[in-house]
Formats: structure tokens, C-alpha cells, sequence
């Protein structure tokens, strides 16, 4: 094949730009696409521990922390909640007064379900078909309820829980309410990690 006419330097540096060229597009297109498959900042702060500064949170007094987008109840029990939740008239209406059920950390499986007795950390989400539980902490006769010894309680469905989270019998939910995972550090409630010690 003759050589005739043709600059083989140019053609050389032509094929040269083009590689780069190309090789540079390639690089652009591939590092957006890779990028996409790393999760969101928006979907790391979803499932990321959440804390809170618990230290005025007085006896009887509940807080609600959001954590992976679900409402968390933070409950300062007082001793006469704590008294009530050990007595056999509530422990003989209750479902699974044992925690049985794996609804909990291990370390929150006990009459209190939580880590100290007085305080409850729980999701605030009825396990029937996951509304929003009332806390209604008085021992007051209820409608729902004569004999109503505080607790939470599903007005959609009717389902009732008593102050440890713990489902009465013969209401639509089939189980206790979870407990996350969670630890204190002096006065600072993380939800979300077990602190490293069950």
C-alpha cells in the first residue's frame, strides 16, 4: 500500500486525541454512575444513631425522638409506674408479661424492658398495623378500660400496652412494642447502637 499523499505523523496524533479524548469521556460517565450506587447523605442520616440530651426529662415525662423515621418514646417512669408493672393484677392481662418474643435487645428483656427500670425507650408504633399509640399514663378508669392502669393505648384499633410496652390480651396487636437498640452516657440517650456492651 503506497504512502502516497497521507501524513502518517498527523494521522498518529489524530488517533493519539482521539484515545484521550475518549478515555477522558469514559472517565466522566463513569464516575457519576459509580457514585450513584454509594447511599445518600440523606439515606446515611435515615439509619444513622440519633442522640438526646435526656437530663430534663422529669418522672412521668415522655419525649418523642424520630430515629429511621419512626417516632421514639423516651418515658422517665416514676416508682409507682415501676411498682405497678411488677404487681400480678397487670401481669395476669398481659399477652407476653416475659418478653418472650423477640421484640427487644437481649439486654431489655426483663420486667421493664430497658436497660435501667425507670427509663423506657420504645418505638411509638402499635405492632397491629404500625399507628401511633396514646401515652396515657394516669390510673384512671378509661372508656376503653375500667380498670385502666396507665399504659399506651391504639384509640384506631383498640389495641392497649401497659408501661414497660408490654400488649394486653385479646387487643388486635400481636406483640409487645419494640425496643431499639440504645444506651446512656451520663445524661445523653443514643438510639440506634447498643453502645458496644449488651
Amino acid at each position: 500500500m503506497s504512502q502516497d499523499g497521507v501524513n502518517t505523523g498527523r494521522r498518529r496524533f489524530l488517533m493519539a486525541a482521539t484515545g484521550v479524548v475518549g478515555a477522558a469521556g469514559g472517565v466522566g460517565v463513569a464516575v457519576p454512575f459509580l457514585s450513584s450506587w454509594q447511599p445518600s447523605e440523606r439515606a446515611k442520616a435515615i439509619g444513622a444513631p440519633v442522640s438526646v440530651d435526656i437530663s430534663s426529662l422529669e418522672p412521668g415525662q415522655m419525649i418523642v425522638v424520630e430515629w429511621r423515621g419512626k417516632p421514639i418514646f423516651v418515658l422517665r417512669r416514676t416508682p409507682e409506674a415501676l411498682e405497678r408493672l411488677t404487681q400480678q393484677t397487670l401481669l395476669a392481662r398481659l399477652a407476653d408479661p416475659d418478653s418472650s418474643q423477640p421484640q427487644q435487645p437481649d439486654y431489655a428483656a426483663n420486667a421493664f424492658r430497658s436497660r435501667g427500670e425507670e427509663l423506657l425507650v420504645i418505638e411509638g408504633v402499635c405492632t397491629h398495623l404500625g399507628c401511633a399509640p396514646q401515652y396515657l399514663p394516669q390510673v384512671v378508669p378509661q372508656a376503653f378500660d375500667a380498670n385502666w392502669l396507665g399504659g399506651f393505648f391504639c384509640p384506631c384499633h383498640g389495641s392497649a400496652f401497659d408501661l414497660a410496652g408490654r400488649v394486653y390480651r385479646g387487643v388486635p396487636a400481636p406483640s409487645n412494642l419494640v425496643v431499639p437498640p440504645h444506651f446512656l452516657d451520663g445524661t445523653v440517650l443514643t438510639i440506634g447502637e447498643d453502645g458496644g456492651a449488651a
